[in-house]
């Protein structure tokens, strides 16, 4: 449905039009809504551009009054009015050429605002029709699915009287089966019966197990009281072998005392032979006096008893300090014994713990004979495209940074000693940043040739290899793993840090460029404003008026 010329709404056959033009037509609205918004800027910048000529001519039209009122002035002023005056009669046309331009351009601004409200009336008729046609879209999908859910009615209604058809050897077949669930329920009864006597049996069994666990703690704890007793035993002889020490030592003591003791008597008894001696015959025997005297003098007997007296301190002495160490020796003694024992009992625990576990990873190596060649291939599957992936990434990256490297160079202007400077030392970082990776890289491919080299040692096959031995393998292989996710960590980091570092070097390259191009700008306009007329400057404002709105859209399009 499209406007006939003589502005009604009929249909493209009775007007004539083919549909492809009304078609055609209702896609060009939104290009014209597009050239009506962008002629608006222009227009604006007509009318500014219309009112600052008014104004120059103004001032002319008043530079003209004045000149005519001072006839006496020279030639140059009246070439210069000569030629203002042509410049206002050139500014005069090119105002009525913009105001032609004007009215042309508002008549066709009112056209395709009827041809606007045209379309938009067809648009809702269309919309209209489109929303008829999809309610009777609606009702054919409706009466679509009402005829499949007959012929599925109909094709179950003929399977039903197919099953009543076989209704009579279904019922054949029930009753052999029920036949056959009576020989099972008696089937069943005998059964239940031997599971009740099986129960009973397994009543006693447990019983005996029960009892046989109880005779083997029973036998451990006297294995315990056994060498707790075989332990004292050892203790007490040990004890009676150093009291048998001990006796011996006090008997040799005994007779070394026993020979001080007789040395000390015939002392004494010579002193008491020579105090007789001198007291019965004093005159007589005085050489013999003198010669005992000469044998045994005062000094000779003090000293001798002094050193009794020390002797018998020190061997007291002697003896408290030997006994205190004999104790402390015998408690020392006993402690360590105490932990030998404890620690053989463990030894002996351990050792029955060591079997069991021998036993249990006998079982495993047995289970992993028959599993190891698929663990193995999907260990090596995965560490492969882990390497893979982690190439990949490190392909995209160098990618992205030589890119990078691409778009700065091309941005580059020409800068001074100080940027260049900056330049480098940035390169520096980023070349130190590109050996780091690869470093990186190489110590990756190392760890993985480490954790292929420990899955080959890995093997099931090599059955006789000790468990510590395959435990230490796989505690390496869980820290080669754990290494591995350290380095995809660190890979991660530095490379956010690197996309930031780059993300600054193209900002700063793009502000610094601006900032250049900016002070050339500013020096042109500098250099060339001293020389310029009002009417050039004029000019450059209009012209900096309209390429701002243009530079507005360049930024948001970029």
């Amino acid at each position: 449905f499209i406007r006939g010329q003589n502005g009604r709404v009929g249909n493209t056959q009775q007007t004539g039009v083919p549909p492809t033009l009304g078609v055609f037509i209702l896609l060009s609205a939104p290009s014209a809504i597009v050239t009506v918004a962008g002629l608006s800027p222009q227009i604006a910048a007509l009318h500014d551009e219309k009112n600052s000529l008014a104004l120059e001519n103004k001032t002319l039209l008043e530079r003209i009054n004045r000149s005519d009122s001072f006839e006496e002035s020279s030639s140059i002023t009246n070439k210069k009015l000569l030629l203002l005056q042509s410049q206002l009669e050139q500014l005069q046309e090119e105002n009525f050429r913009l105001e032609a331009v004007k009215d042309d351009f508002r008549i066709r601004c009112e056209d395709l605002e009827k041809d606007l409200f045209d379309l938009q009336h067809r648009n809702d008729d269309l919309t209209s029709l489109a929303e008829e046609s999809q309610s009777l879209k609606d009702e054919m999908d409706i009466l679509r699915h009402s005829s499949d859910r007959v012929s599925k009615l109909e094709a179950t209604v003929e399977a039903y009287k197919r099953k009543l058809e076989d209704l009579g050897d279904l019922r054949r077949q029930v009753r052999l089966l029920e036949e056959r669930n009576t020989v099972y329920m008696q089937k069943t009864c005998d059964l239940e019966e031997e599971l009740k006597k099986a129960n009973a049996v397994r009543g006693q069994l447990e019983a005996y197990k029960r009892q046989v666990h109880e005779l083997h703690n029973k036998q451990s704890e006297e294995s315990m009281k056994v060498e707790k007793w075989q332990f004292e035993f050892k203790h007490l002889q040990e004890k009676h072998d150093a009291l048998l020490k001990e006796k011996e030592r006090l008997i040799i003591e005994r007779d070394a005392l026993r020979e001080t003791n007789d040395d000390l008597r015939c002392a004494q008894v010579q002193q008491t032979f020579l105090h007789q001696a001198d007291a019965a015959c004093d005159e007589e025997n005085m050489s013999i006096d003198n010669l005992a005297a000469e044998m045994i003098p005062a000094e000779l007997k003090e000293k001798v008893i002094h050193l009794q007296h020390e002797n018998k301190v020190l061997r007291l002495q002697q003896e408290e300090t030997y006994n205190d160490r004999i104790t402390e020796l015998q408690s020392i003694l006993d402690d360590a014994n105490r932990s030998r024992h404890k620690l053989e009992n463990e030894n002996r625990l351990n050792q029955q713990q060591i079997n069991e576990l021998r036993s249990q990873v006998d079982q495993l190596q047995l289970a992993l004979q028959e599993q190891g060649s698929k663990a193995e291939d999907a260990i090596s599957n995965l560490l492969k495209r882990k390497l893979d992936e982690h190439l990949e990434k490190l392909h995209e990256a160098h990618t992205e940074l030589q890119k990078k490297r691409e778009y700065i160079d091309d941005l580059e202007p020409t800068v001074d000693s100080v940027t260049a400077r900056k330049i480098d030392e940035l390169e520096e970082v980023l070349k130190k940043k590109d050996e780091d990776m690869k470093a990186m890289e190489d110590r990756y491919k190392k760890y993985l040739e480490k954790a292929r080299t420990v899955i080959q040692t890995l093997d099931p096959k090599q059955a006789t290899r000790t468990p510590p031995e395959v435990q230490a393998l796989k505690n390496q292989l869980q820290e080669k793993e754990v290494k591995i996710q350290l380095l995809e960590h660190d890979f991660e980091k530095n490379k956010s840090q690197r996309d930031q570092e780059e993300k600054l070097i193209i900002s700063a390259w793009y502000n610094m460029g601006m900032a250049l191009h900016q002070k050339v700008t500013e020096d042109r306009s500098r250099g060339a404003g001293q020389a310029q007329s009002f009417l050039a400057q004029q000019r450059q404002a209009t012209n900096a008026r309209r390429a701002h709105p243009n530079r507005l859209q360049q930024s948001v399009t970029r």
